[in-house]
């Protein structure tokens, strides 16, 4: 059991702020800056591509929500919405989970982007092979 199916359970405390049948949002105790929400499905997957269609479409029903009461709240006028899928992708709590990180004069989430080149017969055969998937 994670840390986050005993704080859906009522076994820890937390600050919550938004709670439906399918989805639990909450500040985070470790806060990159003020107002950084955590939202996740009550379906304990760890993976978002593990998510069942209704905790998906639940959870994204609610973030643009969650995004405008953040920047209310804090009065952030920027913010990053974060979700990793697996330790070596920097998740440490396997439970899928989305971070609303407000970025202020005071903090907020640091990126280091390292674009690549993607060729046109790549992109075209990574294209395809996607699609495939998809059916």
């Amino acid at each position: 059991m994670t840390i986050f199916a005993k704080i859906i359970a009522g076994e820890i405390p937390c600050h919550r702020v938004y709670e439906d049948t399918h989805v639990l949002a909450f500040l985070d105790v470790g806060p990159l800056s003020r107002g950084h929400l955590l939202v996740l499905p009550k379906e304990a997957k760890a993976y978002l591509h593990e998510l069942s269609d209704e905790s998906a479409a639940a959870v994204g029903r609610v973030l643009p929500r969650l995004c405008r009461a953040v920047m209310t709240a804090t009065g952030a006028t920027a913010y990053n919405v974060l979700q990793n899928n697996g330790s070596s992708a920097h998740q440490a709590v396997m439970h899928v989970h989305f971070h609303i990180i407000p970025m202020t004069h005071e903090g907020g989430l640091g990126l280091v982007w390292k674009p690549q080149l993607l060729s046109g017969a790549d992109g075209a055969a990574l294209a395809i092979r996607m699609r495939e998937a998809l059916s």
